[in-house]
């Protein structure tokens, strides 16, 4: 986490941000504060690197950055480290679910860079334009600015990084201030790829003002990770430059138990995915349905699962759930659990931090109990906290996982494969996992990205990397000899029969309509060897 050190009575001192340990509110690290106008100065520049890499082969390019793959290797027990001080989180979950994603993501996107900005031929979509040949290419966008969150600080802005490095765009990087040190890790890790000069930025700018200054600076592209209002209000800003953006805007992610359920594997699942980072993950479990004839047996086995886990500060790595981020945060989850109590919800498990601990550690909670009026079930908790309901009905538990506003992830849990695809179908989310949850972030080759208020575009696999650039058409008539397209000017009762005709010979049953169609195309076609 951090704060910020106020310099207003003292122009001459430079503004710093402050990187507190959540587990123990000791400082462990400052840096300074960059200005809206080194904002612009960093576009400016990049516009100018970007030029030239552009212009690189893709092979050259994906070269040099898969050298990043080298030093994470080399320096991952660092990076985890500097994780779990500055998010709070395990180092355990640092490894996992940031830095071997990172190094998987590097070898992922540089193998298939080439292959994702191939051109593509597009086929004949008519016999008689057969004479003109399309293409796709792909266009980076030039520069492409990242606002990344604090829950995931390595993992979320790395992969992004990484994908518009390798799409031909210069990147502008602004990490969440809470997590400074983890973005200057990130920041290493760039930089030993040998880079030019200026085509990566990293800049500290405090969120609030973060994306008036990248959008004004004249970004040619925003990729955001953070809350629905701020996504809300940078969608109303980029609208008056018509600056595209990607927004993902977190989740409050449904997980559906079936009664044909392995439910130990299922209660496993939902511990994990719901409460590790303590609950801060917006593709985490927060809903759990399960069916009412396996309910009672899938809670006894969650209650063991919580009750077993071990809360402790992140530098350990037997521990299972760290502190959380912020106060701010502990305050919101706080909330919600009080409004889900004061409406008749219970607390059927918890797990509490040891007694003796300063930092900002949450105990882990299941609550039953609960219903759809409740904060806890209709909004993103973020925290270390599951609500559980029973279901009847495949069809109650689909509409129970669509009624939110959000819609990132969801998930199914039976050993019906068949079964379970047949609802993930159903389920109104970006990513929806079978017998699985929160993996898919992971995994390089799947889009990530929801549905409704969970945001707009995806990152990640195929989908993702097209996001960082522009689709362009290049269509290219193979009749260069000809001296022009027999439908140009000038206009003559010729042309008209001739152009109806053509409509006759492709689309009328009338077979004599169809010889004199073609009758009459052709003599309008020989127009395209004259002169006007």
């Amino acid at each position: 986490m951090s704060s910020k050190q106020n310099t207003l009575n003292n122009p001459s001192t430079i503004e710093m941000t402050r990187c507190i340990n959540p587990a123990t509110g000791t400082v462990i690290a400052e840096y300074p504060v960059n200005t809206v106008e080194e904002v612009r100065e960093a576009v400016r520049r990049a516009r100018i690197a970007q030029a030239g890499w552009a212009v690189l082969p893709v092979k050259k390019r994906a070269a040099m950055v898969k050298k990043i793959i080298r030093y994470i290797n080399e320096n991952a027990d660092a990076i985890a480290a500097s994780i779990a001080s500055d998010n709070g989180k395990s180092i355990t979950d640092a490894m996992i679910d940031e830095v071997v994603p990172a190094a998987m993501a590097t070898d992922y996107y540089c193998r298939n860079a080439e292959r994702f900005l191939k051109d593509r031929k597009l086929p004949s979509g008519n016999i008689l334009f057969i004479n003109k040949r399309a293409r796709i290419t792909r266009f980076p966008f030039g520069v492409v600015g990242i606002i990344s969150p604090w829950n995931y600080p390595f993992s979320i802005p790395y992969s992004e990084v990484v994908m518009g490095l390798l799409a031909g765009n210069a990147v502008i990087l602004k990490t969440a201030s809470e997590t400074q040190v983890v973005g200057h890790m990130l920041k290493n890790c760039i930089e030993a790829a040998g880079l030019p000069d200026d085509l990566f930025t990293y800049l500290n700018i405090p969120g609030r003002i973060a994306g008036d200054a990248f959008i004004d600076a004249g970004v040619d592209k925003l990729f955001f990770t953070g809350s629905v209002p701020i996504g809300k209000y940078l969608m109303k800003k980029a609208s008056e430059r018509l600056t595209p953006l990607v927004l993902e805007l977190g989740g409050n992610d449904p997980m559906i138990v079936c009664d044909d359920a392995d439910l130990e594997r299922a209660a496993a699942g939902a511990v994990w995915a719901g409460l590790q980072n303590a609950g801060q993950s917006c593709g985490g479990v927060e809903r759990i349905y399960a069916h009412k004839k396996v309910y009672n047996d899938f809670l006894s086995i969650l209650k063991r699962r919580i009750e077993s886990l071990r809360i402790g500060p992140g530098e350990s790595p037997n521990t299972d759930i760290g502190a959380m981020t912020t106060r701010r945060q502990m305050d919101t989850v706080s909330e919600h659990i009080e409004d889900a109590l004061k409406k008749g919800a219970k607390v059927f498990a918890r797990k509490d931090p040891p007694a003796g601990l300063n930092g900002q550690f949450f105990p882990c909670i299941a609550l039953t109990d609960v219903n759809h009026d409740m904060q806890i079930m209709k909004e993103e908790t973020f925290g270390p906290v599951l609500g559980i309901m029973a279901f009847d009905t495949i069809d109650e538990a689909v509409r129970l996982a669509n009624d939110a506003d959000l819609g990132l992830t969801a998930s199914v849990w039976s050993k019906n494969r068949a079964k379970a695809m047949s609802i993930a179908r159903r389920i109104q989310a970006g990513a929806v996992t079978v017998n699985d949850h929160l993996v898919s972030h992971g995994l390089a080759e799947t889009p990530w990205g929801g549905f409704k208020q969970s945001g707009i575009g995806r990152t990640h696999g195929d989908i993702g990397f097209a996001e960082m650039t522009q689709p362009q058409v290049i269509v290219n008539d193979l009749m260069p000899f000809a001296r022009r397209n027999f439908w140009w000017h000038p206009y003559d009762e010729k042309l008209y029969r001739g152009i109806k005709g053509g409509m006759g010979l492709l689309y009328s049953s009338n077979i004599l309509v169809r010889i004199k169609g073609m009758l009459a195309l052709t003599r309008a076609f020989l127009r395209t060897f004259t002169k006007a």
